[in-house]
């Protein structure tokens, strides 16, 4: 019977600075390791402690794994300063996932804040590896400043692919800067997107979330079609430890993510 507790032994074989608190980990795996795009891990330190998080890689490539990581907490400070190849732990994959079958035939709306597009980078790598199954890939990315910007290198190849339409923000500019000027959801205007065949995910900081959703639905979108990635407060990831619970659902079970229409009757979301 297998250990759900165990974790599989890999090693941060790279490390890539996204910004001034983001930092990409490309974990080695010992063996072959499996996810959804969606999905999250239980990174372990070992002898120190483990917290959830979300893999940015394309669930296709088993061999290894991305996880972009923001200088938050203990564990998010202590492996900012680790090195390569560091011995570390993953334990999961865990929850549902993006219903990429739900997706199929629609045009697909992604809107992202911060660190925020770290799960959507994992979603974009499936979505393009099977363009043919979707109309169009939407992405409006907001970001605090321009240096606060991750995977800067990527998102110019990701707007010279067919069918992607693509806009990123700042919430402060500078004199670098030549883009929009303002929160993500001024960007949410003139869509190229069907209302009535769509399918919406967002991910981001809980109030980023919270005004996207409220501004989506402002403009036409139905509850069930607005997909949100809820991944606060998430520790063991067994259902176990209860932190992560929302109304009757475990967010580390259940989700994480979910469609409004879920939610939308809970108190406090948001918190």
């Amino acid at each position: 019977m297998k250990n759900i507790y165990k974790p599989t032994e890999a090693i941060i074989e790279g490390i890539i600075t996204e910004s001034p608190n983001i930092k990409t980990f490309v974990l080695r795996p010992k063996v072959p390791f499996e996810f959804k795009t969606g999905q999250f891990i239980e990174l372990t330190l070992p002898g120190i402690g483990e917290a959830p998080f979300t893999p940015s890689s394309d669930p296709n490539i088993k061999d290894k794994m991305d996880i972009t990581i923001m200088k938050a907490g203990e564990i998010t400070s202590l492996l900012h300063g680790i090195q390569p190849n560091t011995p570390v732990g993953i334990r999961g994959p865990y929850g549902l996932g993006y219903p990429l079958d739900k997706f199929t035939g629609k045009d697909i709306l992604i809107v992202g804040g911060g660190v925020g597009l770290a799960p959507l980078r994992s979603l974009l790598f499936a979505l393009f590896g099977s363009m043919d199954k979707y109309n169009k890939v939407v992405l409006r990315y907001g970001s605090r400043t321009a240096n606060d910007i991750i995977y800067k290198g990527l998102i110019p190849e990701w707007a010279k692919l067919d069918k992607v339409n693509m806009m990123v923000t700042v919430d402060v500019g500078d004199p670098s800067w030549s883009g929009n000027v303002g929160l993500v959801t001024t960007i949410l205007k003139d869509l190229p997107v069907d209302l009535n065949n769509a399918a919406v995910i967002v991910c981001g900081p809980p109030i980023m979330m919270k005004f996207v959703t409220l501004k989506l639905l402002d403009l036409g979108f139905k509850p069930p079609d607005i997909y949100l990635s809820m991944e606060k407060s998430m520790s063991c990831g067994l259902g176990k430890c209860g932190h992560c619970r929302i109304g009757p659902y475990y967010v580390c079970k259940d989700g994480p993510v979910f469609t409004y229409e879920q939610l939308k009757d809970l108190h406090d979301i948001w918190d």
